[in-house]
């Protein structure tokens, strides 16, 4: 064979062997460019021809099979820009493509408007989407810091084990927490502020989504201000017939308050069941405030001394770091098991168990109060607050009938909790446990018939509430009886109700929403020992009920304009908390309970403008006003035809919680989002609210001052990088409600100042398996407080953490 035959056939035959390897099926695989972790249920399609447009879904990791000749393929994935690559393109990248995220936010998948999935565009409410890669870049300790970064939503801090939401004006228990579908406020939410939302683990959250305004058609009472639903990350099924096995571990240090935590979760996924467990312990230390201090207020929030136990005998102990806010360090222990079954494509089960608990937690704010220049209290702390979650979702999937997509939700909560005070040099500390057990049902539809989306449902909830007391001895453990926080016969709270909506699409530029609930009410406390309060009946009862609704249009226009008008009413039943937990006095007053209270309503229209610039500017501003009416406040009353009553052998005025008040909230947000060169974006938020009780003709309470966020981001390939100021306005004190929540004790004698932090948070993405983290908060060490707080907040926190997947 000649030479020139020779190369001809080695020429043939390595041809030959290209074809076969371009014939041959490969899988491609897509993962975040900057986490490299893999995107499962992303859309690849796969142009074969002019003729042939096949399309398929990317498994649990990330992989998608392609034919074994195509000339183009695009993959797709809600939240990340697409991308269309040729064989020759991704040959280079060998079959491994990174999506960026999405550099604005034209559309994105919600839930919290209508409990099942809908583009955000066709949605008149304002919505905060906050997802699970954000939440692992800032590492938050807690969800109450997960919304506090943000810079959409105020959080109040009476303690570090705490976090109180603020939505427009509204807290506690005039805002709806929601878990996995299951409403977690009950019958003993407060009115003050609120520490529960730290229950809920943000190392699991796959997603928060954020509703501002009334959102009583879907959630019923509680929800006047807003609704903030968590959704837990779910179980994973196997690719195939093989188990698929995976699982998350990270370990988190940070300076401010000598975090320590860990955390691991595993993933079990089987082609019909998935089963995802996760452990997660954190502990932290005693919190470091900032030492730069305003310059008017240099001893503002200083913590000169502390009161502590020594020898049998309560002394003062001078701090040696003023800035080091001793007893403000707990431990917080979160478990979850879920399970999740495919028995068919119509019928999916889910199981969900969570449980959640903590050490004591200081009540910080507390400790710190003085009477005649000394420290009042030498304990005031939480005893651990256990939460157990237990829950079972049914999701069917119809053809045909009355519902296309429907759930069944049962749901059983405990929660435990306690209070524990005791004066400076008093041997006798009061005990108050709290037990409450919520049982619920949920059903849940939606059907689509023409350009209609029809949504209805079905809600019951049980509330029991057990109360117990007692003064206990700290040297001989003698105890006496004390009085309950709430009647110690026991509560009993039960809530009925059906909702129906309709969004109607009526052509690709016009949507309207409309809903309607019918919510019952009913609630019974019991007094048995009535030593302390001899003038009570055997029990009281309330029953009312209480309609709300709402309409919205929206307007999308092809040139990027958005218009969304709205109107909303939401209310709040009164609970336990309001009836029950009337009874502390003071010399010549008493409280006595009501049980004609009605329901607090709230009346809101609102107005959203939005702006698009060819996908790289996105500008929205969104101004409300909302009516306040029956708000709760403590009157003069009387109690069986009289104005004041012997009490402890003293004549006092009775009061009681009536609905007296009238209230105007109106406000502004607006928020600007700017892609300035590929992967280099900036995010910024601002918001202004005011409030004014207008039957007083004084400051409403629970109303923050201006803030937002400003932020720079970058997203490059295994680098996620973002520079950001948080920043409040000043908050005078003329503004401070003198009969409310504001805490004006914890202020200065101006009210709360302005402050600024500038923070940077880092991910570089090592392999796949392997990320390091790292986070400078507060960087210039600024001494700052949020507004009605009674703890500062963490002065420069240097954050470090290591994050492995297997």
């Amino acid at each position: 064979m000649s030479i020139t035959q020779k190369a001809s056939f080695s020429f043939l035959f390595l041809c030959l062997l290209v074809f076969q390897a371009k014939a041959q099926s490969t899988f491609l695989t897509v993962t975040d460019i900057s986490t490299l972790e893999p995107l499962e249920g992303a859309t690849v399609l796969v142009k074969v021809n002019d003729a042939d447009t096949q399309g398929s879904l990317t498994d649990v990791n990330g992989k998608a099979k392609l034919p074994a000749r195509w000339e183009w393929v695009e993959v797709q994935y809600v939240g990340y820009e697409t991308l269309r690559l040729t064989p020759e393109s991704l040959l280079a990248q060998k079959y491994k493509v990174g999506l960026e995220p999405s550099a604005i936010s034209l559309d994105e998948v919600v839930v919290v408007a209508g409990k099942f999935e809908q583009s955000s565009k066709d949605v008149p409410f304002s919505i905060a989407s906050i997802q699970r890669e954000s939440i692992a870049l800032q590492n938050p300790q807690t969800s109450a810091d997960l919304l506090l970064q943000t810079g959409k939503v105020f959080v109040q801090k009476s303690q570090m084990g705490g976090g109180s939401p603020n939505l427009r004006g509204f807290e506690a228990n005039k805002v709806m927490i929601v878990l996995d579908g299951v409403r977690m406020n009950n019958a003993i939410y407060r009115g003050g502020h609120l520490q529960n939302v730290v229950t809920i683990d943000p190392n699991m959250v796959e997603k928060t989504e954020v509703l501002f305004g009334p959102g009583s058609v879907l959630y019923g009472s509680d929800a006047l201000g807003g609704v903030m639903h968590f959704y837990s990350r779910r179980p994973h099924l196997g690719a195939g017939d093989k188990p698929v096995i995976k699982g998350n571990a990270f370990g988190r240090f940070a300076t401010a308050n000598q975090e320590k935590t860990g955390h691991i979760d595993l993933n079990v996924g089987f082609k019909k069941w998935g089963l995802l467990s996760s452990f997660t312990i954190s502990d932290f230390d005693d919190l470091l405030a900032g030492k730069k201090y305003h310059k008017d207020y240099p001893n503002f929030g200083m913590r000169p001394d502390y009161a502590i136990r020594i020898n049998g005998k309560d002394s003062i102990v001078q701090n040696d770091n003023s800035n080091l806010q001793r007893f403000s360090g707990y431990r917080q222990y979160d478990f979850m098991q879920k399970l999740f079954f495919l028995q068919n494509k119509h019928i999916k089960h889910d199981f969900n168990f969570q449980y959640s608990t903590s050490s004591d937690v200081p009540r910080y704010d507390r400790l710190t109060e003085r009477r005649d220049g000394q420290l009042r209290r030498t304990e005031w702390f939480y005893g651990p607050q256990e939460r157990l979650f237990a829950a079972y979702k049914l999701n069917l999937f119809a053809d045909q009938g009355v519902y296309d997509q429907m759930t069944i939700t049962t749901a059983y909560q405990g929660i435990k909790e306690s209070r524990h005070t005791r004066s400076f040099g008093n041997d006798w500390r009061n005990d108050r446990r709290e037990q409450v057990r919520v049982l619920s049902a949920n059903l849940d539809a939606t059907k689509a018939v023409g350009g209609h989306e029809f949504a209805y449902g079905l809600e019951a909830a049980w509330n029991d509430v057990q109360s117990e007391a007692e003064r206990i001895n700290i040297v001989n453990a003698e105890t006496l009886p004390l009085d309950t926080r709430y009647p110690d016969g026991g509560s009993d709270m039960t809530f009925l109700a059906a909702y129906v909506g309709d969004t109607w699409k009526i052509n690709p530029y016009h949507t309207l929403k409309a809903g309607l609930r019918y919510t019952s009410i009913s609630l019974e406390s019991r007094f048995v020992d009535k030593s302390f309060f001899p003038f009570l009946q055997d029990s009281i009862s309330q029953v009312s009920g209480a309609f709300s609704s709402n309409l919205g249009w929206v307007w999308n226009d092809s040139n990027g304009w958005r218009i969304a008008l709205l109107g909303a009413t939401g209310f709040r039943a009164p609970n336990v908390d309001d009836v029950g937990k009337t009874f502390d006095s003071q010399p010549g007053m008493v409280i006595v309970p009501n049980p004609d209270l009605k329901p607090e309503y709230t009346y809101n229209a609102e107005l959203t403008l939005g702006k698009s610039f060819e996908d790289r500017v996105r500008l929205s501003a969104t101004g409300w006003y909302t009516y306040y009416d029956n708000a709760l406040v403590v009157r003069d009353f009387s109690f069986e035809g009289q104005d004041s009553i012997l009490y402890e052998g003293v004549m006092s005025k009775v009061q009681a919680n009536t609905n007296a008040k009238r209230a105007i909230i109106t406000g502004v947000s607006g928020q600007v989002e700017w892609k300035i060169y590929k992967s280099l974006k900036l995010n910024s938020t601002l918001t202004y609210t005011y409030g004014q009780d207008i039957s007083s003709d004084i400051p409403l309470d629970h109303i923050p001052p201006l803030f937002g966020r400003t932020g720079i981001s970058f997203k490059g390939r295994r680098l996620d990088l973002e520079g950001y100021a948080l920043y409040n306005g000043w908050k005078r004190i003329d503004r401070y409600s003198p009969n409310g929540e504001d805490n004006q004790a914890f202020a200065t004698a101006d009210g709360m100042p302005a402050w600024a932090t500038i923070n940077f948070k880092g991910t570089y993405a090592f392999t796949p398996n392997i990320r390091l983290q790292i986070g400078l908060e507060n960087l210039l060490d600024v001494h700052y407080r949020l507004f009605a707080s009674g703890i500062s907040a963490p002065g420069r926190n240097l954050i470090l953490a290591v994050r492995a997947r297997f």
